[in-house]
């Protein structure tokens, strides 16, 4: 898979780039404000047992789960969001409206900014140390209560 961005999911210029979090991240080209649509995470819609199995079975997944029944498989056909790193301090948070996946900018955005949301994985799942560097930093990916 190579790394791109979908322009047609994305509402504001953003680029891809190596990132200091992990591997590569999603980049704003322009000022982005505060409670705006930024891009909606797109990809094949797969099952939860097929969510399990990719899951177990690859070294770097791109999973986000839509609802009880559906998870998004960034890795297929997906926008770029994919690539948008986890921070215990983000500037994008996660919405799901309407079987749609966007992420929204929580405040203002510089040009030239890593865009990152928090993962919020769960705590019943493998704890996943965080990277992100903030000083909110948790220490972990998953949620802590």
């Amino acid at each position: 898979m190579t790394p791109r961005i979908d322009a047609k999911f994305a509402c504001f210029g953003i680029r891809l780039g190596r990132s200091k979090i992990h591997r590569f991240g999603v980049y704003a080209t322009e000022f982005i404000p505060a409670r705006r649509k930024v891009i909606e995470y797109t990809g094949q819609r797969i099952s939860r047992r097929e969510t399990k199995r990719r899951a177990e079975s690859s070294e770097f997944t791109y999973l986000f789960t839509l609802d009880a029944y559906w998870t998004i498989d960034g890795s297929v056909g997906g926008s770029g969001a994919e690539y948008i790193n986890h921070s215990c301090d983000p500037n994008l948070i996660s919405r799901i409206v309407k079987g749609h996946i966007l992420y929204i900018s929580l405040r203002d955005i510089r040009a030239g900014e890593e865009l990152t949301v928090d993962y919020r994985f769960e705590k019943k799942v493998a704890r996943v140390p965080c990277r992100c560097g903030s000083k909110e930093c948790r220490g972990t990916i998953n949620v802590l209560h």
